[in-house]
């Protein structure tokens, strides 16, 4: 697939889950983009924002197979992962899928649930895979999970473990609608009354896959490789972290940023493109100090920090070697 044509699908996309999520464009693209760069997205906001309507949406109109689970206190891996039961037609033991085996996975107030259950997550989230009763069982592609996360009710609730945030790709924040976008909503809510609005399916699985693979045909200069590298190694030594980025936060902001070029049309990587997207790759990556903590100071902050003090790069055009000599 062309990078003109992955672009085209990628904003007839957009566009169509527009249709029912209000004001939020460059917050779909981002969670459109990390799906495209492989990986998992934590929706961390505040109650009645969206979030579940975006994955559901999402879903939809990439035509991907959708399943949600509503993680609660008393959740067992089992009840995600599946577990061998006895069937009673033939009598004999047979291994019942759980929800996990989907391509789009909705992982409802994934920090409601203990640590031992969001641990089973870990796995499939790495390896696309689970394995139970010593057997490994592939997980369809794609697979996608979308978290969500509520980052201001703390009783009932169990912190997610550094090594859990660092397999989402991006974490993305909805925000409240500007005045003038919640009026279009509440206006859409009664056109509508209580019909909700029907999405169509725009791609399939194996287009979803096609345009992973057209990301490839982005280009990365190595002054832009390098940038990625001096971003996340500053994080390493800012004052206020106490944990910086991983190298899993290089591949998460190398990946979205060719994303983010698709976008834009071009078929190569500008500092813009890694500016974009570096907050979204990089901030929930980022263990703060706790003198800062308790100053409201984030992983977001820290990342824009460094993103102003790292020198970019310059954008050179690509000159052909008989234009040079010229």
């Amino acid at each position: 697939m062309s990078t003109a044509a992955a672009r085209e699908a990628v904003m007839a996309v957009c566009d169509e889950v527009e249709r029912v999520i209000v004001g939020k464009r460059e917050a779909v693209e981002t969670v459109l983009v990390a799906i495209l760069a492989g990986g998992h997205i934590l929706l961390e906001d505040l109650p009645g924002l969206g979030k579940t309507l975006l994955a559901r949406s999402l879903a939809k109109v990439l035509g991907l197979q959708f399943a949600r689970i509503q993680f609660t206190p008393d959740l067992l891996p089992s009840d995600l992962t599946g577990a061998t039961v006895l069937d009673p037609a033939t009598r004999q033991l047979t291994f019942r899928p759980g929800p996990v085996f989907t391509q789009v996975l909705l992982a409802d107030e994934l920090n409601r649930t203990p640590p031992k259950t969001q641990a089973a997550l870990l796995e499939a989230m790495a390896e696309g895979q689970v394995s139970a009763d010593g057997e490994t069982r592939i997980l369809p592609r794609p697979f996608i999970v979308l978290a969500t996360d509520n980052p201001i009710e703390y009783e009932g609730t169990y912190p997610l473990p550094e090594a859990q945030l660092d397999r989402f790709t991006a974490r993305v924040r909805l925000g409240y609608l500007a005045p003038a976008d919640e009026e279009e909503m509440v206006r859409r809510s009664l056109a509508h009354r209580t019909d909700p609005v029907a999405l169509r399916t725009l791609t399939s699985a194996a287009q979803v896959l096609a345009l992973v693979a057209a990301m490839d045909a982005i280009e990365m200069h190595p002054d832009i490789t390098s940038y990625v590298v001096r971003l996340v190694n500053a994080t390493r030594s800012h004052p206020g972290a106490e944990v910086g980025a991983s190298p899993r936060g290089s591949l998460a902001l190398t990946r979205m940023s060719r994303g983010r070029a698709l976008l834009a049309g071009r078929d190569f990587v500008v500092p813009d493109d890694i500016k974009a997207v570096a907050v979204a790759a990089l901030g929930h990556r980022i263990g703060v100090k706790p003198e800062l903590w308790v100053r409201r100071v984030t992983g977001d902050d820290i990342v824009t920090q460094v993103l102003a003090e790292v020198p970019t790069p310059p954008t050179r055009p690509v000159v052909a070697p008989d234009a040079a000599i010229r």
